[in-house]
């Protein structure tokens, strides 16, 4: 009998990877100016996208 391989990261995986970008973000927003204004842009920025992508994504 084959043992069941675990679906964990195949399932959190993209979600995980969403939370630290937004994290990232955040974070960055509350540091300062110039430079960090533009991380907590990219940051919460590719959220977005991969949201608005997921979204209009034709089935």
């Amino acid at each position: 009998m084959k043992p069941r391989q675990s679906n964990f990261w195949k399932v959190f995986s993209t979600p995980t990877v969403i939370a630290l970008f937004s994290a990232a973000g955040l974070f960055s927003a509350l540091l300062g100016d110039g430079v960090w204004d533009a991380l907590s842009w990219l940051g919460l920025g590719i959220p977005a996208i991969l949201a608005l992508r997921g979204l209009l994504q034709p089935r």
